[in-house]
């Protein structure tokens, strides 16, 4: 099992809560994909992925992925996986709020940088 858990800072920066956004009928099609490739390249017996959408509090489960199988190496290969994968093409956005204003982060896939800075009103 592995359980994301939203942190309380960015690079030192104090997070006050992050916000999800997906494209959710493609986000679907691309987790199934997923899905398909770990049974294809792991040994295991399910899988089951989650990501949580809207606005998240510090301590809380953005994403959750567990996976059933006869070996715990197979499993946590196919947990490593697909997490990886699921940041990499799965259309999900993270937007996380600090005192002194917000930024979008784009994914692993997606180069990590941080693509727009704006005030957050109190």
């Amino acid at each position: 099992v592995f359980e994301g858990i939203v942190r309380d800072n960015l690079h030192g920066r104090k997070t006050r809560h992050l916000e999800y956004e997906a494209y959710e009928p493609m986000a679907i099609r691309k987790m199934e994909q997923i899905g398909r490739e770990v049974k294809q390249k792991f040994p295991i017996d399910g899988l089951g992925m989650v990501h949580r959408l809207g606005r998240l509090e510090i301590g809380e489960t953005s994403v959750a992925i567990i996976v059933a199988a006869a070996h715990r190496q197979a499993a946590f290969e196919a947990c490593r996986y697909a997490i990886d994968r699921l940041k990499q093409i799965v259309p999900i956005w993270k937007k996380e709020y600090f005192e002194d204003g917000a930024v979008w982060a784009e994914g692993e896939g997606q180069s990590r940088i941080l693509v727009e800075e704006s005030k957050v009103e109190s």
